[in-house]
């Protein structure tokens, strides 16, 4: 399975804000500054995060995004189905009733072997990044990364001043 790019984004800029103290925010540029990533884009993609409620937005000279709930509350899965949607990446067309080699339909009552194995990975996918959530992140971080992302982001200027 490959993701876009952008989910990879989103995964790092939740788990930044969860970095953050409570009630601090951090503009889509200051993000796209800390991972040098293009701010219109980051931006439209952090929209998905504020409709999933995974994110807040504030507007104004102090406005930005923080988290929408606690980090404890906000799971892998949440964000990249956000930003990726639910859906399975693998769809069985059902191709083994098709061609030269195709079985006749009293065969195929049962679901396809192939499609149910995939349906059980994208699950046990789906239940490992439930498991884990931003706060879970955060404990794996070293001591010194939530001081420096803080100094990092605070120190950046808001391009609203």
């Amino acid at each position: 399975m490959k993701l876009p790019v952008s989910t990879e984004w989103l995964l790092h800029c939740a788990a930044t804000l969860a970095q953050l103290e409570s009630g601090a925010t951090a503009s889509a540029a200051q993000l796209a500054g800390y991972y040098d990533l293009p701010a219109p884009y980051l931006a439209k993609q952090l929209q998905a995060l504020v409709k999933a409620g995974v994110l807040s937005a504030t507007t104004g000279p102090r406005g930005g995004f923080r988290l929408g709930r606690p980090a404890s509350e906000i799971t892998l899965l949440q964000i990249v189905e956000a930003v990726d949607g639910a859906s399975s990446p693998y769809e069985c067309r059902e191709i083994r009733q098709q061609g030269r080699g195709a079985l006749p339909p009293e065969q195929c009552l049962r679901t396809c072997v192939i499609a149910e194995k995939m349906a059980d990975a994208h699950e046990a996918w789906r239940r490992s990044l439930a498991g884990v959530s931003l706060a879970d992140i955060l404990t794996t971080l070293p001591s010194t990364a939530v001081p420096r992302t803080r100094s990092i982001l605070t120190d950046t200027p808001s391009p609203h001043n």
